[in-house]
């Protein structure tokens, strides 16, 4: 399958969100495994936007139902674990509500996994049935590197390729 070339001007955004979508879809079609799932989503994602950062899953652990543990990622060294309602991923995984943070340096108990990250966009993950498995990561090295458009395309995709079915 061939790729588009990365891209980052604010015009371009919503019609990249729509093909990175298509070529996720499709390289996944028939794919059952989820954390195949996770690492085809997160490594496509990583390569279709040049300001992703981090991108990854934290998955809520098998052993702890209110704790996520570091799943398929791009980028730096992730946390390995993080509790529910802590920092911008756990406050995403308890809330089950998209977090999109302009600074993360301003975000109540903001977990520093790389001090490199500026802004941050966490959407949670739910499966057919309507649980959640995971939340989506993505970081900034920029303040304000997400918006409404990159949620409503994540939490779009994160739907159709999790929910679906």
């Amino acid at each position: 399958m061939a790729y588009v070339a990365r891209t980052d001007r604010p015009s371009d955004k919503a019609a990249r969100y729509l093909e990175v979508e298509e070529e996720i879809l499709a390289v996944l079609e028939g794919e059952p495994n989820v954390t195949a799932r996770m690492a085809t989503a997160a490594s496509m994602l990583a390569d279709a936007f040049a300001h992703y950062f981090w991108t990854g899953f934290y998955v809520v652990a098998p052993d702890k139902a209110d704790e996520l543990v570091v799943g398929p990622y791009q980028g730096t060294l992730g946390c390995l674990r993080i509790a529910f309602g802590r920092g911008v991923c756990g406050t995403a995984a308890a809330t089950r509500t998209t977090q999109l943070v302009e600074d993360v340096h301003a975000f109540p108990g903001h977990i520093a996994c790389d001090s490199r990250s500026a802004s941050e966009i966490v959407v949670p993950v739910l499966d057919a049935s309507g649980a959640l498995i995971a939340v989506l990561d993505v970081d900034a090295t920029t303040p304000s590197a997400f918006d409404t458009e990159d949620q409503a395309a994540l939490e779009r995709l994160m739907a159709k390729v999790f929910a679906a079915g």
